[in-house]
């Protein structure tokens, strides 16, 4: 029986464990078999993160934070959980292995996933051409021209990226203007390899065994047209991992976990959430591991108020807000 399970190793996830392991809280973290650190990990370098003014690699920092966390005691264990049942003052984790974990308290820090175009040619050659990960996959397209799908900075940045390979990198955009920071605009609108496709959107990527191309539809107009591709990086976003907890917990018009005000409560007693997947709106590295560090202290001031039958004390709660208050 664990005092607290987090599962999910992105900056949410591993700033959590810190603070719960500096508790003496002795956490678990589930930090997944395959996608281990979060989405930090297929990012190249991170510049906005405090404490780095040269700059990190995504994958550093998240080896950094896991680091720290199991320096004060986190223990990290890379399964998958395939079920979660928060039922009752026991939570309880199922794992792909087939072993299960039980504790007092659970942060949920799933994080977010690349969202999809949602075509069927995009399936059909997802891996073939179609990647949503361009420090994962950029190696393979040396010389070859290559689109990118999105007009936020995740796009800027896998296009900039991409330029280290490819001859030519398209960028494709539904409208005529970017949401993307000024400073990243201006790094693409800037690289003799870049050039931008505007009020543009993909409505089929075309190959039999390997992407050739796209079909473009006119935002505007209404009008279609190819453009040949070696291969298409989509970035349009991405939407919070909430599969194993619906029905379960209470969700956002967005599709995030509903938590209370500024807190990381959720609507079941003794489940926090944390990071991008309560957040729709900022989606950074840093809000995450702030995110997360609120929802250590709430699981401490949780546990604080159990009672020695293992339920809520009203007592114990004014006793952990004071201490709050005083810290």
């Amino acid at each position: 029986m664990r005092q607290v399970i987090i599962i999910g190793s992105g900056p949410a996830g591993y700033t959590a464990a810190i603070y719960a392991a500096r508790a003496n809280l002795s956490p678990l973290v589930v930090a997944s078999s395959v996608e281990a650190g979060g989405e930090l990990m297929n990012t190249t370098e991170v510049e906005n993160f405090p404490g780095f003014p040269e700059g990190i690699m995504g994958p550093e920092l998240m080896a950094k934070m896991q680091e720290q966390a199991e320096k004060f005691g986190a223990e990290v264990l890379y399964d998958d959980v395939v079920e979660l049942d928060v039922d009752g003052p026991v939570k309880t984790v199922k794992l792909g292995s087939g072993d299960s974990h039980s504790a007092d308290a659970v942060v949920f820090a799933t994080g977010s996933a690349p969202r999809k175009i949602g075509i069927e040619g995009e399936q059909r050659l997802s891996g073939r051409g179609v990647s949503y990960c361009a420090t994962c996959d950029g190696f393979f397209f040396r010389e070859k021209v290559i689109a990118v799908v999105g007009g936020g900075d995740s796009a800027m940045e896998e296009a900039t990226f991409l330029t280290k390979f490819a001859s030519k990198v398209y960028i494709i955009h539904r409208r005529d203007e970017l949401r993307a920071s000024k400073i990243m605009q201006e790094r693409a609108f800037k690289n003799d390899k870049i050039e931008f496709v505007w009020n543009s959107a993909v409505v089929d990527v075309l190959g039999d065994d390997a992407v050739t191309g796209v079909v473009l539809e006119n935002t505007v107009d209404g009008t279609r047209s190819e453009l040949a591709l070696d291969g298409v990086f989509v970035a349009i976003g991405n939407d919070p991992r909430t599969h194993l907890v619906h029905d379960k917990l209470d969700l956002t018009a967005d599709g995030t976990v509903w938590v209370e005000g500024r807190s990381s409560r959720t609507s079941v007693a003794g489940v926090f959430a944390a990071g991008d997947v309560v957040d729709p709106t900022y989606r950074q590295a840093v809000t995450a591991a702030g995110s997360g560090t609120v929802a250590a202290l709430d699981v401490e001031h949780y546990l604080a108020s159990l009672g020695e039958a293992g339920a809520p004390d009203p007592e114990g709660d004014q006793i952990a807000d004071a201490a709050a208050v005083v810290a």
